[in-house]
């Protein structure tokens, strides 16, 4: 009882508190783009899919050199990409706030160029903003969790400005809903869920 009151307030005080997220998106027209990555993007569609505000997620590949990469050149870390979700969300619905506490705690940011079972700059996990409330907020964010993390590793996510997204080929879009059983044993096999478990178990 007594831990499930203190993770209540310490995501109370993360979503809430004054002055945290002084910057919001300026203009809520619809729809805003938030771009993240946090390794296999297969895995980083579902825990925003189900949120009621986003209009839909795109899993490709951002922050790299070369012109329209594919998914063969992208996993041998040869372009400079790394795998990423873009997310079309109404900011009139869900706050993109909310979408930065849902990636922290959908990935690994003790890890460099890695991702649980995947390594390599191609998996490095981070925040691309596409405007300056959005850098602002995400900036926030790093500073809560950096004086409140439930782990003791240092956070290594990237904060950058968004660059061109390149969306992946069509089977890899809604990976998780086209093979529902090759998704759960990958997902499974890699040790994501486990890892999640252990990071955050104090704050969940």
């Amino acid at each position: 009882m007594k831990k499930l009151l203190l993770n209540f307030i310490y995501f109370y005080t993360l979503v809430n508190t004054p002055g945290i997220y002084a910057a919001e998106d300026t203009a809520k027209d619809s729809p805003a783009t938030a771009t993240f990555a946090g390794g296999c993007f297969w895995c980083m569609e579902p825990p925003f899919d189900k949120l009621n505000g986003v209009l839909s997620t795109t899993s490709g590949y951002t922050d790299g050199q070369k012109i329209n990469p594919g998914y063969k050149e992208v996993s041998a870390g040869g372009t400079g990409h790394t795998e990423a979700i873009q997310i079309k969300y109404d900011p009139s619905i869900i706050s993109y706030k909310k979408l930065l506490t849902v990636f922290w705690k959908n990935i690994d940011p003790t890890t460099k160029d890695a991702q649980f079972c995947d390594h390599g700059s191609q998996y490095r996990s981070g925040i691309y903003y596409h405007n300056e409330a959005q850098r602002k907020a995400a900036e926030a964010s790093l500073k809560v969790l950096q004086q409140d993390k439930p782990f003791k590793q240092a956070i290594v996510t990237e904060l950058d400005r968004a660059s061109t997204f390149y969306p992946a080929e069509e089977y890899h879009q809604d990976y998780y809903q086209k093979n529902p059983i090759r998704y759960k044993y990958y997902r499974y096999s890699c040790g994501r869920d486990q890892r999640l478990e252990q990071l955050w178990r104090e704050k969940r």
